[in-house]
Formats: structure tokens, C-alpha cells, sequence
């Protein structure tokens, strides 16, 4: 490794991973330490909008992301009676479709080209701290020495609040179970199989969407404070009264399946040192707007590309964070303010959905970072137009 920079990274999820197979790429001797002795999928599924899809073919990733996975087109969301109260349009062009995949599908495609480039991976490592210095502390005694250290250890990071770099860290109120299902055949062909679907009722929402041909993904996403609701296993009963005319759904749920509450995170800065804090660690929010993942990956890849290109590390981190920190920002804030809306009345919260699929001016923000072309990934860029965003 004499003459090459080294990377120590905390955390094998999906800005982890991103993190670890850039930096390879870029010439780094690179170590990504998984505290599961597995790679970890919690989630169940996650969605690629476009920012994420250029971050995975610019880290050599997505085709083996999606293989066999669903295409996402259309989007829409339901009241209580399973109307129609809005509908958003993805791109139709094959460079740029969406797809709904699953989350160990997409680890797995990421651990893959990080190893591919060099990486190692190393499991049932934890990290408990770090220092700015540029060295990672481990739960077994060992102090690892980097040029750059990445805390990608998720919310409860102990790698950013060892450096006391936590401004907030908030619970949002509201969570998810997150689960995958049998997808049926008849599924394949029907309305509901061709779209991705967010149904609500009271302050319950019930997202399903084909993840494959013999997956569907759901998510059961309800305040922190509805018991029954957030029982797992899942409460078949009790989700049937809201949504009825999905029983047959429903009823396909296991006993898999865990209650996760939604955070916001923000820091006072993005690094201290030779430590870099990416993912959810840094920036956790609301899924509302399906950015999380897209987040973590821009801000993975472009990390990598301003360590490897600025003269020194800490000038590099600076560049980082003043290139990056403002759209995700951004993005925080515009999934917290549609993350809001399970606390609003039906009669207030249906009007508000109806209208804010149709205002393009609405639908720039929400969609910002999705249309966003991460730095790292300009080879991707779209070549002409641009997606549609609603209808």
C-alpha cells in the first residue's frame, strides 16, 4: 500500500458501500467494516430514482442492481375508498427508468463492485469512535490509521458523536414496517401490479409496489403512537379495518417484519479532521420523498471524488460539504414538510396531495435531487430533455 492513500469506513449499508467502491476506484486502498455478520438489508426495498441510478452505473453497480427487478412508471396515491386522488409520471425513456429493488439485491450489487475495485470488506467489525486525527476505533481494542476515515454507521453513528458533530437528531413522530410478499400471478397483469401505490386512510398509509416478479413490497407507515398499528408481527385485523378492499394483501404478510421510527439528523459540519460523516449518520430524514438512498449515494460518491482530487484531505472535506450540503438540506426539508401530512385531517390532507401533484412548481422542489446529476456521475447526465416529473 506504500504511496497509496487508505480509507477506513464504518458501516457496510448503501453510502458505506458507495463510499468504499469510489474511493477504490480512484486508486485508495479502501476497508468498509459491517458491524452484522451479514450484509445488512433493513428496509426491505428501496427506489432508484435518477440521481441514485447515475451513482450506481458510476460506481459499476446497477446492472446487477436490477436484474429481474420492476420497473417503476406511475405513482399514485389513494384515499380510504381507493380513489385516485393524485398521479406522478416517471420517465419513459429506457436510460432513465426507475425501478424498485430489493435492499439486498442492491447491497449486494454494491458490495460486489466495491470488491471488484479493490475494497475489502470486513464483517462483524464494529466501530465505536474515531478520532480526527484520521484513525477508526474498534469494539476489539484496534485503533486503524487512515488518510480518510467515513462514518457511515447509520443514526446511531458512534463515529459522529464521538466527534460531537450531532446539531440535531430528531424522532419524527412516525415510522414504517417494511416487509417484502409473495407477488400472486395474477398480480403480473393487473392495475395495481403496473403501479406503485401509497394508500391513506386516517392517519395510516399502506405503500405496495412489485419489487420483481415474485415480490411486492410494502410498507405499513403510521404514527409512533398508534399501538396496534405498530405491532409486529403485523396486526392483520386491525390493517384490514383501515383498508379493507386490500385484505388479500394484507393477508399475505408473515410474522418477518420490524417497526422502524423515522429521524431527522443534521450536524454542525460534515467533518472533523481526516473523518467524513455520510448517509444517514449525517443527514437522515423522512422517506417521504423516496431521497434517502439518493442522498447517501450522492454525497458517498461525491466524498470520494473530492478526497481523491483536492490537495489535502481537509481542503477536500471542506469542498464536499460547501458542493453538496445546501441540496440535501433542501432535500431534508421537503420530505419533512410531505412527511407532515399524516398529521393532517383527510379533509385538509386529500385537497393538499391533489393539488401538489399538479403544481410543477411544487414538484421541481420535491423532485431536486431525484433530476440532480451527482458530481462523480457526470457521464450519466441525461442527454436530452429532462424526465417527467408529474400529471
Amino acid at each position: 500500500m506504500a504511496g497509496r492513500r487508505h480509507a477506513e469506513i464504518a458501516g457496510g449499508g448503501i453510502a458505506g458501500l458507495v463510499a468504499g467502491a469510489a474511493l477504490a476506484q480512484r486508486g485508495w486502498s479502501v476497508r468498509i467494516h459491517e458491524r452484522a455478520d451479514h450484509m445488512r438489508a433493513y428496509g426491505a426495498a428501496i427506489f432508484t430514482w435518477y440521481n441514485l441510478m447515475r451513482v450506481l452505473k458510476a460506481v459499476d453497480a446497477w446492472d446487477e442492481a436490477i436484474v429481474g427487478a420492476a420497473p417503476f412508471l406511475t405513482r399514485e396515491s389513494r384515499d380510504a375508498r381507493n380513489r385516485v386522488i393524485n398521479t406522478i409520471v416517471a420517465s419513459d425513456r429506457p436510460d432513465e427508468r426507475i425501478f424498485c429493488i430489493s435492499r439486498r439485491q442492491l447491497v449486494q450489487a454494491l458490495a460486489n463492485a466495491a470488491t471488484r475495485s479493490g475494497a475489502e470488506i470486513e464483517l462483524g467489525a464494529v466501530a465505536i469512535g474515531a478520532e480526527a486525527g484520521g484513525v477508526l476505533l474498534m469494539q476489539d481494542g484496534r485503533r486503524l490509521p487512515a488518510d480518510l476515515v467515513v462514518g457511515a454507521d447509520g443514526v446511531y453513528s458512534k463515529v459522529r458523536d464521538g466527534l460531537g458533530l450531532a446539531r440535531r437528531r430528531q424522532p419524527l413522530g412516525d415510522g414504517a414496517i417494511r416487509l417484502l410478499i409473495p407477488r400472486l400471478e395474477k398480480e403480473l397483469t393487473s392495475d395495481m401490479g403496473r403501479k406503485s401505490i401509497e394508500f391513506w386512510s386516517g392517519r395510516r398509509r399502506l405503500f405496495y409496489s412489485a419489487c420483481s416478479d415474485h415480490e411486492v413490497y410494502l410498507a405499513f407507515m403510521l404514527p409512533a403512537d398508534d399501538r396496534e398499528g405498530t405491532a409486529v408481527p403485523v396486526n392483520h385485523a386491525s390493517w384490514i379495518r383501515s383498508f379493507p378492499f386490500l385484505e388479500d394483501v394484507i393477508q399475505r404478510v408473515g410474522d418477518d417484519g420490524r417497526w422502524d421510527l423515522f429521524e431527522y439528523v443534521r450536524l454542525h459540519r460534515w467533518s472533523a479532521g481526516r473523518v467524513a460523516i455520510v448517509g444517514d449518520a449525517a443527514n437522515a430524514m423522512s422517506p417521504n420523498t423516496g431521497q434517502g438512498a439518493g442522498t447517501a449515494g450522492m454525497n458517498a460518491l461525491s466524498l470520494a471524488v473530492f478526497a481523491s482530487e483536492a490537495p489535502t484531505i481537509d481542503e477536500g472535506l471542506a469542498r464536499w460539504e460547501a458542493r453538496e450540503r445546501a441540496l440535501t438540506e433542501h432535500t431534508q426539508f421537503v420530505a419533512g414538510v410531505w412527511g407532515a401530512l399524516t398529521r393532517w385531517p383527510a379533509f385538509i390532507r386529500t385537497p393538499v396531495l391533489r393539488w401538489g401533484a399538479r403544481s410543477r412548481w411544487l414538484m421541481r422542489h420535491r423532485q431536486r435531487a431525484a433530476h440532480h446529476v451527482p458530481t462523480g456521475a457526470e457521464a450519466f447526465a441525461p442527454s436530452t430533455g429532462s424526465p417527467a416529473i408529474g400529471s
